[in-house]
């Protein structure tokens, strides 16, 4: 009997007591290929010696300090190491113990500004729909994914959603993706007016969208538009690069590729890679030389804020990427697992769609292709496959609710940045495997 309380309450998950690079292994010696980097966490595999050496020496020199205190070397180092690859203007970086968390703090850093440069009227956020954005009130309040909302919906702030930028589903026939960029931009628009422009602190997006959606890039041209937006009405753009930033696209920045500068920008997940909890929320610097002007505090903290061991072990993990190539061997092995997933899935029956960037993909589960009808939602396909999936010894991220909240199934593969062409091979055969399996005894089969 487990005295854990897990997140599914009617089972109890394998217990997983070993790692070797790219596989975790069970009390029963089992071997599991991690095929999503748990949930697009560990690009570095699981047993990096140089991230756990860096971590075990700075609990043998010091592991903990409130930063109600103290700063300490590891946090002002690794806070140096990311503003000096950030986009530019980015000069301050406040750190914490994960992504939802990152998310909190961005919202509370913009309202703040708003205060300190004497707009206090500013309360609204936009968003997304199909986004997800962390699982504390004020990121789910924030995330446009329906279901997880919908039972805590009374206790949440109010935040207003947009269309996703959603090509496979969302561009209309015989629309071009620029036309279809120009429409969301004005969807935008017009949410901003109908709030009023000077009534806006923010607008939320992840530039490669995640669990939610499963890995969709934004058209060209989307993010241009929305910046055009957001600056035409003194509007702060906040980009949530947990899951798609720090190298898993391609760019140690998932926005580099659309060539524009965020206010504020959320990591964490590939930041530590898993090998101590970490998130950051990185800040342009006239957000903080308001603040600094103004009240001089950012009125907002956690205990475990800045954790010494947790930052020495990211700039390792920092440190690795770059001495390493691996961002570089993302990029230019990503159209490699991505012709994999094409051959094998891109006739399948069932898949409708495949996207992605980088080592960052996701295949959209239908009944039908040619209507892109979805499966029953009472079928659960998402669960089956990452049930078959771990038979098989492969952990992906299969999710519903990708159409909207409720109707869809997609499953996405997020592997470590240094699995070999070998693992990604097997990754594929056990995802077709289960895939397949998941869909037995269903009409589809």
């Amino acid at each position: 009997m487990t005295h854990v309380l897990h997140r599914n309450s009617r089972m109890d998950p394998p217990i997983v007591v070993a790692a070797d690079g790219c596989y975790l292994i069970d009390t029963n010696g089992k071997r599991y290929l991690d095929g999503s980097g748990g949930a697009a966490v560990s690009c570095l595999g699981h047993s990096d010696r140089a991230v756990i050496e860096a971590i075990k020496a700075q609990l043998d020199r010091m592991p903990y300090a409130h930063t109600g205190f103290f700063s300490s070397a590891p946090a002002e180092a690794l806070a140096d190491d990311l503003v000096r690859h950030a986009p530019p203007g980015f000069e301050r970086v406040f750190f914490v113990s994960g992504g939802s968390e990152a998310m909190e703090a961005a919202l509370k850093l913009a309202r703040q500004y708003y205060l300190e440069i004497g707009q206090p009227q500013r309360r609204h956020v936009i968003a997304r729909l199909q986004s997800y954005h962390g699982n504390t009130l004020g990121a789910l309040a924030v995330g446009g994914n329906m279901a997880r909302r919908r039972q805590f919906e009374p206790l949440l702030m109010a935040v207003t959603h947009v269309s996703p930028c959603y090509e496979y589903r969302g561009l209309e026939p015989g629309e071009t993706t620029a036309a279809y960029a120009r429409r969301l931009a004005g969807e935008l628009e017009a949410e901003i007016q109908r709030l009023g422009p000077e009534s806006v602190i923010a607008f939320v997006a992840e530039p490669v969208v995640g669990a939610t959606l499963g890995a969709v890039p934004a058209v060209p041209e989307y993010f241009r538009l929305v910046r055009e937006v957001c600056d035409r009405h003194g509007i702060l753009l906040i980009a949530d690069e947990v899951m798609c930033g720090m190298g898993r696209t391609g760019t140690l920045y998932a926005l580099e590729r659309e060539g524009v500068v965020p206010d504020i920008v959320c990591v964490a997940k590939g930041l530590g890679a898993g090998y101590q909890p970490i998130g950051a929320t990185l800040v342009q610097g006239r957000i903080h030389a308001a603040i600094s002007r103004g009240s001089g505090a950012f009125q907002h903290g956690h205990t475990y804020i800045g954790h010494a061991a947790a930052c020495a072990g990211s700039l390792a993990v920092q440190q690795e990427l770059r001495k390493r190539g691996l961002i570089d061997r993302v990029r230019t092995l990503g159209p490699a697992l991505e012709a994999r997933l094409r051959e094998r899935f891109g006739e399948h029956p069932h898949v409708g769609d495949i996207r992605g960037r980088g080592f960052f993909w996701g295949i959209e589960l239908v009944q039908d292709r040619a209507t892109k009808r979805t499966f029953d939602p009472a079928l659960k396909i998402h669960a089956r496959v990452k049930a078959a999936a771990l038979e098989a010894g492969l952990l992906c991220y299969p999710m519903g609710g990708t159409v909207d909240g409720v109707h869809g199934d997609h499953v996405l593969i997020a592997p470590p940045y240094i699995v070999t062409d070998a693992q990604m091979d097997e990754l594929v055969d056990k995802l077709a495997r289960a895939i397949d399996a998941a869909l037995l005894g269903t009409d589809a089969s």
